[in-house]
C-alpha cells in the first residue's frame, strides 16, 4: 500500500512493523465481535499513520521528558520542583563537557575537596561556620545523626514526627542512623518542660523539625529553638534542626506567610541547620547542613558522606545559585521559583491576556469556551501548606469536545501539557508558565480541536 510505503521511508522499519502487528490483532478481535464493517476498515487504514508516528514518536525519545506546567503548582514534586536558568545550565554544560578542578587545589597543585567550591559562600550567605552538602535532605539528617548520635538518645516532639514525600518518615530515618528516638510532648502541645524531663545520660541530642509541609491548628504550643537553645546550654547538648523547605529570604517581604529562614536558626543558637535545595532556596536537589564546624568536620569523615556526596554537575548548579543569594534581587530575579513566587498579579493578568489572544486568533477558538478567571496557586513540595497566591488562570471547555478528553489529549501531546481540572473546566494557570510556551500551548491546542474533531 502507498501509505506503508511513505511510512517506511520516514519511520524505522521496526517500528512501522510492530505498529502494523499490533492494528491486526485489534482489527481481528474486532472481526470477531462483528463490529467492523468496509467504513470502519477505512477509517483503521487513515488511522494507521497516525498511529505510527505515534509510536515513532514514543520509542526513539526518552522517558525523562519536558512538560509544561499549566497546574500552578510552583514546586510540584510529580514535575521536577525548582526550574533552573540559562545560566546555571551554562555553567553545568562547561562542567560536563570538560574536566574540572572538582577535586584539585589548583593553588597547591595538591588534591582538594570537591565541598570547598561552595563551602565559602554557603558560610558568607548563612553566617555559618562551616557547611556540607549531600544528596537529599533526608540523607542530611541522617548524616547529622549517625554522626552526632549513633548509639544515643535524640529528643524530639512527637507534633514534629513529620513525614515525607513518598512516605517516607522522621522516625525511620532516626533508626536507620542508628540513632535512637525519644518522642515527648503530646501531638498539639510540647512544652520545654517535656524536653528537660526526657534528658538523660544516654541523650545526645535535641531535635527540632519544623513542619513545613503541614499544620496543626487550634489547641497547639510548641518549643522554639530560642527555647531550646537555653536548655542546651544547661545540660551542654547540641541542638539540631531539620528545616525541611530551607529558605534564605524573608517571604514576608513579598507578601507570604513567614517561614524560618536558615539565618534565623542559626542565630537562636542551632548547632546544626539542615534544609533542601530544590525547593524554596530554587536550585538542584541536594542536601545542605550548615552550623558549628566541629560537628560539620565530623560528618565530613562518616563513611556515609561518600555514599551520599554530590556529583560535579549538582555543585556546579548550586554554586551558581548561591551566588545570587549575594544580592537579594538578583535572587527573585534570576531564580524560576522565586520568581514564580512573587511575580505581581498585574503580570500575570498580562500574561493571561497575551496568552488568550494567541488561542483566539486561532480558527479552531471558535469550538472552545475561553475565559480568563481569577484563580489560587500553590507553593507545592511540601512548602507553606497555608499559603493561597491569588493568580489569573485561562478556563477552557466545549460543548463539542469533552473536557476529560482534552485533558488526555494534551498530557500525552509531544510536549506534554499538564493542567488543572476543576468544574468540568481546563484551567492553564499563569503562574507556572513562561512566555517562551506559548507557542506549544497554542499549537498543541490547535492540534487537538482537529484531531478531536475528526475523531467524532
Amino acid at each position: 500500500m502507498e501509505i506503508i510505503k511513505e511510512l517506511l521511508e520516514k519511520t524505522p522499519r521496526n517500528t512501522v512493523l510492530e505498529t502494523i502487528r499490533e492494528e491486526l490483532d485489534d482489527i481481528r478481535e474486532s472481526i470477531k465481535k462483528g463490529e467492523l464493517d468496509e467504513q470502519s476498515f477505512e477509517k483503521v487504514i487513515n488511522l494507521l499513520s497516525e498511529k505510527i508516528y505515534k509510536n515513532s514518536m514514543e520509542k526513539n525519545s526518552y522517558n525523562l521528558k519536558r512538560v509544561i506546567n499549566a497546574t500552578g503548582v510552583v514546586l510540584h514534586t510529580n514535575l521536577g520542583r525548582s526550574l533552573l536558568n540559562e545560566e546555571v545550565l551554562e555553567n553545568i554544560k562547561n562542567t560536563s563537557i570538560n574536566y574540572s578542578n572538582l577535586e584539585f587545589d589548583i593553588d597547591s597543585g595538591t588534591r582538594g575537596s570537591r565541598y570547598a567550591h561552595i563551602e565559602d559562600i554557603i558560610k558568607k550567605i548563612t553566617g555559618a561556620e562551616g557547611s556540607l552538602i549531600v544528596n537529599n535532605n533526608a540523607a542530611a539528617v541522617m548524616l547529622v545523626l549517625s554522626t552526632m548520635a549513633k548509639d544515643k538518645e535524640v529528643i524530639v516532639s512527637r507534633g514534629e514526627l513529620i513525614e515525607i514525600g513518598g512516605s517516607f518518615r522522621i522516625p525511620d530515618v532516626m533508626e536507620r542512623s542508628g540513632a535512637k528516638l525519644v518522642d515527648v510532648g503530646a501531638t498539639n502541645k510540647t512544652h520545654l518542660d517535656d524536653y528537660e524531663a526526657a534528658i538523660g545520660e544516654n541523650t545526645a541530642a535535641l531535635l527540632k523539625v519544623h513542619t513545613s509541609n503541614y499544620r496543626i491548628m487550634g489547641f497547639t504550643s510548641s518549643v522554639d529553638s530560642k527555647e531550646l537553645n537555653g536548655l542546651k546550654e544547661k545540660y551542654n547538648l547540641p541542638l539540631i534542626e531539620d528545616l525541611g523547605s530551607g529558605v534564605l529570604i524573608d517571604l514576608e517581604k513579598y507578601g507570604m506567610e513567614h517561614e524560618p529562614t536558615v539565618q534565623d536558626s542559626l542565630g537562636k543558637g542551632v548547632d546544626i541547620v539542615t534544609f533542601s535545595g530544590d525547593k524554596l532556596l530554587g536550585g538542584p536537589q541536594v542536601g545542605i547542613i550548615v552550623g558549628k564546624k566541629e560537628y560539620i568536620e565530623k560528618m565530613k569523615k562518616n563513611p556515609l558522606t561518600r555514599a551520599f556526596r554530590v556529583d560535579k554537575l549538582v555543585i556546579a548548579a548550586l554554586e551558581t545559585i548561591l551566588s545570587y543569594y549575594i544580592d537579594e534581587e538578583d535572587a527573585i530575579k534570576k531564580i524560576p521559583t522565586l520568581r514564580m513566587l512573587t511575580i505581581s498579579l498585574a503580570e500575570l493578568n498580562k500574561k493571561a491576556v497575551d496568552l488568550e489572544r494567541e488561542i483566539k486568533l486561532l480558527e479552531v477558538s471558535s469550538s472552545l469556551n475561553i475565559v480568563i478567571e481569577d484563580s489560587m496557586s500553590e507553593v507545592g513540595g511540601g512548602s507553606l501548606p497555608l499559603v493561597e497566591l491569588p493568580t489569573k488562570a485561562i478556563s477552557i471547555n466545549s460543548t463539542k469536545f469533552s473536557t476529560q478528553k482534552m485533558e488526555v489529549f494534551l498530557r500525552k501531546s509531544n510536549i506534554p501539557i499538564i493542567t488543572r481540572v476543576y468544574k468540568d473546566k481546563l484551567y492553564f494557570d499563569l503562574r507556572t508558565i513562561r512566555e517562551d510556551e506559548y507557542k506549544v500551548i497554542v499549537e498543541t491546542i490547535n492540534n487537538m480541536c482537529k484531531t478531536l474533531k475528526e475523531r467524532i
